[in-house]
């Protein structure tokens, strides 16, 4: 099956990702790298095999091939499997262990037809497919015995519906306005995230030195407010969901109540 789901607005996460490209560095590259070993809890991937659904930007694709990994990245956008290629060429060029192709998490047959992994990895990518709990569903299919899913979900919120109004009304407005928008989101992210700092004794500039993602502040302001379709999940919710079919919990990152990204590491039992 292919996007089941008939979505009109659907935001392009392959030009925001094209425009990170320009800022990506070895620095950057490295901090992703390490990023990565500490969210497997492994210092390298060498006779493994890695599965990147949503492959964006490429970045974490090249993390795992500079691991050591036998890399597959797929991606739904256009534009984000260009920007995978780009960074492999730039950046692996010789490497023939790491293919990268236009697919469809969606798609249960495709996913059947790439095979097992031993580490299956989706950041921030299936709450935005339209149909959240079948590409969980789908994430699950290539997950060898004994392997790992990667993924991060958008936490459920209070705020929730008001953000899912404020990303459709942004993909459905004109250029100008999300200029406009991308600039009053960026102040607004940036004075509450200051002032957070501050309330808590950290010191704030820190956190725009560096990314514990090697990602960019702006690029990701761009993918919060632009990212539609937009579906959310509580931790207990996604636990439960892969208990229920042979999944163990190794590793979770949570952001409480707060909005972002839980991040959650299930063993195949």
């Amino acid at each position: 099956m292919s996007r089941k789901k008939n979505i009109d607005l659907r935001f392009e996460f392959g030009k925001n990702w094209q425009l990170f490209l320009s800022s990506l560095s070895k620095n950057k590259i490295e901090t992703a790298k390490r990023s990565l070993i500490s969210l497997l809890n492994v210092q390298d991937l060498s006779n493994k095999k890695f599965l990147d659904i949503g492959s964006g930007s490429g970045l974490f694709s090249l993390s795992a091939n500079s691991l050591g990994a036998e890399v597959m990245s797929f991606d739904y956008d256009e534009f984000s499997v260009e920007a995978t290629k780009y960074v492999k060429n730039k950046y692996s060029s010789n490497d023939n262990s790491w293919q990268i192709e236009k697919g469809d998490i969606l798609d249960s047959s495709y996913l059947k037809s790439l095979g097992k992994y031993d580490f299956v990895y989706s950041w921030g990518v299936l709450h935005h497919t339209g149909d959240m709990y079948q590409a969980l569903e789908n994430a699950s299919i290539c997950v060898n015995d004994n392997g790992c899913l990667i993924i991060a979900i958008y936490n459920t919120q209070i705020t929730t519906p008001i953000w899912k109004i404020i990303k459709k009304y942004y993909v459905s407005s004109p250029l100008l306005i999300q200029k406009i928008l991308s600039y009053l989101f960026m102040i607004y992210f940036s004075l509450g995230l200051f002032f957070a700092d501050l309330i808590r004794f950290r010191n704030p500039f820190l956190r725009y030195s560096s990314s514990t993602r090697g990602m960019n502040a702006y690029t990701d302001v761009i993918d919060w407010i632009g990212g539609y379709p937009f579906e959310t999940a509580r931790p207990d919710e996604i636990i439960s969901f892969y208990m229920k079919k042979g999944f163990s919990l190794e590793n979770i990152r949570t952001v409480g109540g707060n909005m972002g990204c839980n991040e959650f590491v299930f063993r195949k039992i």
